[in-house]
């Protein structure tokens, strides 16, 4: 398929509470309970809502870093290298058979906004006009841009992005002293086992284990998922476009935040096309940008596809005049609602289609802050026509569970209308287009009601919400239900 904003709220945070008792394993009715059991744990952390970034009061790093100016940029830079060195001088030996580790051997700050051909060198090249951050394994240095990339990364998504973007490249600097990556390693490999190992890393500062960084698993991890999706690959076409997509990139961060740097080892080429599954990776037309403009036909056309891919005994009518139905219950949440009473869903369409609207980056931007398109309005569409189901189903419809299972069965949706899932005998009238996988998790992350119940209550966590997305899009309808009963 290749905006408006919704009422919706948190659920309790007075609940976090009861999370923080219970833990993330115990014992319901003689059955073990996973740590998707509990909505208020993310990956078995409890839900926080604390301070983000650096700690007052802890004094700089001394590290060595040339041409630092000391700006804000360099100092969380260069304190966020301190912390990963920490990290990995006790995990490096334990996941690579006792090996020693080797810190870099040296760190560089530049001015990016110099001119092009200008500035000081990084891995043989000048750095003015070069807004990045990178290892070069060269000669085994990190570098950064202080003045441009950074500086934008903090004002759009938080101090803990640039720590993100080190960890990241500070992964790179562990496969090649670790012989994990080589010279014949798929880059798309190389790039996302750096994601896992940075999501290991930010685990690390969500347990309170980093000297200098602490960050909530609430907002402060969603800004960082954020990010993520900021740096995503945006021309699915492009023969360079060798980091991934956004949902890919952030699922690897996401294995590494939920099963430590040890899972990250095992990230393969094999690995990642199994969770590529059958998902489209390329436009079929260059000239397509994939966007299907959201109308009162293209939202029937939907409803027609999600009654054959879910076949419902009692599927819900839909009324396109507006959210308000007049249901009994007076549920209502916007721009798209539905009326368990009745099993009716209402559509502000010109409210719906304002979601769906492509965000156009502007002069100026150096990343988008948000990555929006058609699929964010058909996604938050498919969330409430997995009201219905659930309510098919016999469960409730005003929890955090429902939320969760909402997003699911959402992702449930979207692996389903894929175009190479799609048989020709089941006659869909749309199918997926690359990129709207993106939309979908940005959406998550960003405003949450696709992953919300009846009444429009979302989970403070974006990383469960996404989480549960990614869950339906891999494992289908079982998975929904044995994750989140």
């Amino acid at each position: 398929m290749s905006g408006g904003r919704t009422r919706h709220t948190l659920w309790a945070t007075a609940l976090v509470a009861l999370a923080l008792v219970t833990g993330c394993s115990q014992s319901v009715d003689g059955r073990a309970v996973s740590i998707y059991e509990n909505p208020f744990t993310v990956a078995g952390l409890p839900v926080t809502d604390g301070p983000s970034g650096p700690r007052p009061g802890v004094p700089d790093s001394t590290l060595e870093v040339r041409g630092s100016e000391g700006t804000d940029s360099d100092l969380i830079a260069t304190n966020a290298i301190d912390d990963i060195q920490r990290y990995w001088t006790d995990t490096y030996p334990e996941l690579f058979q006792g090996q020693k580790f080797t810190p870099v051997s040296q760190l560089i700050s530049w001015d990016a906004s110099e001119d092009e051909g200008s500035g000081l060198r990084f891995c043989g090249t000048r750095t003015g006009g070069v807004p990045n951050a990178a290892y070069c394994s060269r000669d085994r240095t990190i570098g950064w841009d202080r003045t441009i990339l950074l500086p934008a990364l903090i004002d759009a998504f938080g101090p803990m992005s640039v720590v993100m973007v080190i960890a990241h490249e500070y992964g790179h600097a562990i496969q090649y002293q670790s012989a994990l990556v080589g010279d014949d390693t798929p880059t798309i490999v190389a790039e996302q086992q750096a994601d896992c190992f940075a999501g290991a890393f930010i685990r690390h500062v969500a347990e309170n284990e980093a000297p200098h960084f602490t960050i909530n698993t609430s907002d402060g991890l969603n800004g960082v998922l954020a990010a993520t999706v900021a740096v995503r690959d945006v021309d699915p076409n492009d023969p360079d476009s060798v980091h991934g997509s956004a949902f890919e990139r952030v699922t690897a961060v996401q294995i590494g935040f939920t099963d430590g740097a040890a899972a990250c080892t095992a990230i393969d080429e094999a690995e990642i096309d199994a969770r590529r599954a059958d998902l489209p990776q390329k436009l079929s037309n260059t000239d397509d940008d994939g966007e299907l403009p959201v109308t009162t036909e293209t939202l029937q056309a939907f409803v027609r596809s999600f009654e054959k891919l879910l076949a419902l005994q009692n599927p819900p009518t839909v009324d396109y005049d507006g959210t308000d139905t007049g249901c009994p219950e007076g549920t209502t949440t916007e721009p798209v609602s539905y009326c368990a009473s009745t099993n009716m869903i209402g559509v502000d369409v010109d409210a719906l289609a304002e979601v769906g609207t492509a965000e156009r980056p502007r002069r100026g931007d150096v990343i988008p802050l948000n990555v929006s398109g058609d699929y964010s309005a058909y996604v938050l569409f498919a969330s409430r026509y997995t009201l219905a189901v659930q309510k098919e189903a016999g469960q409730p419809l005003d929890n955090p569970q429902t939320a969760l299972r909402s997003a699911c069965l959402s992702g449930v949706i979207t692996a389903g209308l894929s175009a190479e899932n799609i048989d020709a005998a089941t006659d869909l009238e749309v199918w997926l287009s690359p990129g709207d996988l993106d939309e979908a998790v940005s959406g998550l992350l960003s405003d949450g009601l696709t992953a919300s119940d009846i009444d429009g209550v979302t989970l403070p966590s974006g990383f469960s919400r996404v989480d549960a997305f990614r869950s339906g899009v891999l494992g289908g309808r079982e998975a929904c239900n044995v994750r989140y009963r």
